[in-house]
């Protein structure tokens, strides 16, 4: 599978990640071994850009235990910032971050953490500067290679333009278009690594129905098919996904350059397999209109901002 540079840290990723929250949410310690078998074909398959974070329930245990003994084979990333469990503490403090690090270290079975993200704090939090105070201690004790910002809408736009992160985590699909307008052109011209999330709208194009594949986040679903539903009848019915709407979606998403890492996310390996064939096929000579779709965007689009 091709690679790119994400942006100024340097690092080789594979164009398809795989996002972890699904095994995280939706397994138990029961299926694991086919988690297992997920990670591990994804990694025979050439993707090696593993996305998760510490509030994904068992996620991060997961992949200590199915793959740390592969860990010269991908890149980790993870993210840090709420009080586990959820509710029972408070966010966004300087001595939360510095534990969840450690935390996740331990249940990755790792000594180093190729990037660590904060998880979708507003400005108000960026600006108090204590949890990014926290990634950058971290780093200069090497625990963390790199530091990142995940997040959307005037959030990431601040991140990007304090010049403080290596990447920027953000949503971006067919149906979620904002951020090439409002992120990318600063991304662009301050060189940070792009890490898409949702690239497939989660697989909402081409369908007949919302397939709600989250249940701890079904109005982002809902949210998308709506808004599919009214590019494609805008259209006159030019954008219909033909065999294969998850394959159209991440056309899209893959065809911008400045996009260095999509991550999709998947429990079946089967699923896993299709998708990095896809992207290893796929040919940047041989993109959709994007014309067309950003002008179908464009008439429909009722101020939407990015899903976060």
């Amino acid at each position: 599978m091709k690679k790119n540079i994400l942006g100024k840290t340097g690092l080789e990723v594979s164009r398809l990640g795989i996002g972890l929250s699904e095994i995280g949410f939706n397994f138990t310690s029961n299926d694991f071994s086919v988690a297992e078998k997920v990670l591990n074909v994804a990694l025979d398959e050439g993707i090696n850009f593993l996305d998760t974070a510490a509030c994904y329930d068992i996620s991060e245990e997961t992949i200590g235990s199915a793959v740390s003994y592969r860990r010269n084979d991908y890149i980790l990333a993870t993210k840090a910032g709420h009080y586990l469990p959820r509710g029972e503490g408070e966010d966004w403090t300087y001595e939360l971050v510095t534990k969840s690090i450690e935390r996740s270290l331990l249940r990755l079975k790792t000594d180093y953490l190729d990037l660590v993200q904060l998880h979708s704090c507003d400005i108000s939090v960026l600006e108090r500067g204590e949890v990014i105070r926290s990634l950058l201690d971290a780093k200069a004790a090497g625990k963390v290679r790199f530091i990142g910002y995940s997040g959307d809408n005037e959030n990431a736009v601040w991140a990007v333009t304090s010049g403080l992160f290596d990447t920027l985590q953000t949503s971006f699909s067919i149906v979620d278009q904002s951020a090439r307008i409002n992120i990318f052109p600063e991304v662009l011209n301050r060189g940070i690594g792009l890490i898409i999330k949702r690239p497939i709208g989660n697989g909402v194009w081409g369908r007949k129905s919302d397939p709600r594949p989250y249940e701890k986040i079904p109005d982002y679903t809902k949210e998308y098919f709506k808004r599919a539903q009214l590019m494609i009848d805008q259209s006159d019915k030019k954008l219909q996904a033909g065999g294969n709407g998850v394959e159209l979606a991440l056309r899209f998403t893959l065809s911008h350059k400045i996009v260095n890492v999509a991550i999709v996310g998947s429990q079946r390996p089967d699923h896993v397999i299709s998708n990095a064939k896809f992207v290893t096929r796929l040919s940047e000579d041989k993109t959709e209109d994007l014309e067309l779709i950003y002008g179908i965007w464009d008439q429909v689009n009722d101020n939407w901002k990015q899903l976060g």
